[in-house]
């Protein structure tokens, strides 16, 4: 670095991407919280809300390989400012929609894009540009930006829906997108070479090099066990995690007599200990073989998953949010981590990009499962035991991911 007495400026990079996820979590927190308000007022089933639901995560799946391509090609700056203005139209149209096409036009096609392109692999790029050093801690920091996002905007959305409208939620999360334009515009670089650095840890005395994808990495990839790996358990991560309880834990909860407001604090609190427990996993995967920590991950969630239909009051719900947020996108680190390791640093945003379109259509089948199991059975105990199962298969199949470390590019 020119200069070792002032910041590193990936830092900077983060902070201003850490803004971007917050903002795309937040946005994805919407159908989950304004769920219950938008049935009640429009009419419309949990099975209806939750196809234009899972149309979203499809797309917020789908936006992953087609931002990380970009990004590799062309740097995340351009890419997560188009992003984030998807995401602002996203919400006035929420705002002002009436009928069924119009939801799944909205929460489905352009908030599933929009939060897609900024939110699925902006921090797996960032973190594998800017940093070799404590790569694994800078991915869990974006892993625990996404839980903060829950943390803070869950919460605020059923406060603002109660007391002012879902419509005017929507307004208020349109807005906030479209002000973290301006520090992303002014503040996020491309790449260390941009400004004539070298990312986080690199060799001393090597030049700054762009870093740019490897043509036809894709090829390679899809012909390896280990890519389709990856793929799976990530299925299986986001078929547990937010496309299940990101969905229906407030409507669950609802279910059992408790209020919309404290249901919504306990998704804050599984929030909240993700970003402790996914922040700690990235110091682990710094630390520690990915595969083991994934098959703890995995397996402890479905552990957890399995307590769920015995927990129907407040008092034992605190305990399930606790245990199930520490590892509730734990999974993150260790997956980039794994992807860089196998594919190359330079190759995460395309890789990864892939290996997220498979966690997010996993999200969108159990949305979706989840809807139609509580509407044919009048209760969601079938849909949490099934994945509990599904969590701890995903625990054993970790453990057969290979792991081939690359030469690190400078």
């Amino acid at each position: 670095m020119a200069n070792s007495n002032r910041i590193f400026y990936g830092w900077i990079v983060v902070a201003v991407a850490v803004l971007a996820t917050l903002i795309a979590a937040g946005i994805r927190s919407v159908p989950g919280a304004l769920l219950v308000p938008l049935e009640q007022d429009l009419g419309w089933s949990k099975t209806t809300i939750s196809v234009a639901v899972s149309i979203g995560l499809v797309l917020f799946g789908l936006g992953g390989p087609f931002s990380g391509y970009l990004m590799d090609r062309y740097g995340p700056r351009r890419i997560t400012l188009f992003g984030l203005l998807l995401m602002s139209l996203s919400m006035v149209g929420s705002a002002l929609m009436t009928q069924v096409w119009q939801l799944n036009l909205i929460w489905g096609v352009v908030s599933g894009v929009g939060t897609g392109i900024v939110g699925s692999v902006l921090g797996a790029t960032v973190a594998n540009r800017w940093f070799i050093k404590q790569r694994g801690l800078v991915t869990g920091i974006f892993g625990g930006a996404t839980s903060a996002g829950q943390l803070i905007f869950i919460p605020a959305l059923v406060v603002w829906a109660t007391g002012l409208g879902w419509r005017e939620a929507s307004w208020i999360m349109a807005g906030t997108a479209l002000v973290a334009i301006v520090p992303i515009f002014v503040l996020m670089k491309d790449s260390p070479a941009e400004i004539g650095e070298r990312p986080l840890g690199a060799a001393p005395g090597s030049a700054p090099a762009r870093i740019t994808a490897d043509a036809g990495v894709m090829g390679q990839a899809v012909r390896s066990s280990t890519f389709w790996l990856l793929a799976g358990t990530f299925f299986i991560c986001g078929a547990t995690s937010n496309g299940l309880i990101g969905v229906h834990f407030i409507p669950y909860a609802v279910d059992c007599g408790i209020s919309q407001g404290v249901a919504s604090g306990m998704l804050a609190l599984i929030g909240a200990m993700n970003f402790v427990g996914t922040i700690g996993s990235g110091w682990l995967t710094d630390r520690y073989d990915p595969r083991k920590l994934l098959c703890v991950y995995y397996v402890f969630r479905g552990l957890s998953l399995l307590l769920l239909p015995y927990a129907v009051t407040p008092e034992t719900m605190v305990p399930f949010a606790i245990l199930f947020g520490l590892d509730y996108i734990a999974t993150v680190p260790p997956t980039v981590a794994l992807v860089a390791d196998n594919f190359g640093r330079q190759n995460v945003g395309t890789v990864y990009g892939w290996v997220f379109a498979a966690h997010q259509l996993g999200a969108a089948f159990a949305s979706w499962a989840g809807g139609s199991v509580r509407d044919a059975l009048g209760e969601y105990n079938l849909a949490f035991f099934a994945a509990g199962a599904l969590a701890i298969m995903g625990g054993m199949l970790s453990l057969g991911i290979r792991r081939a470390l690359r030469p690190a590019v400078a």
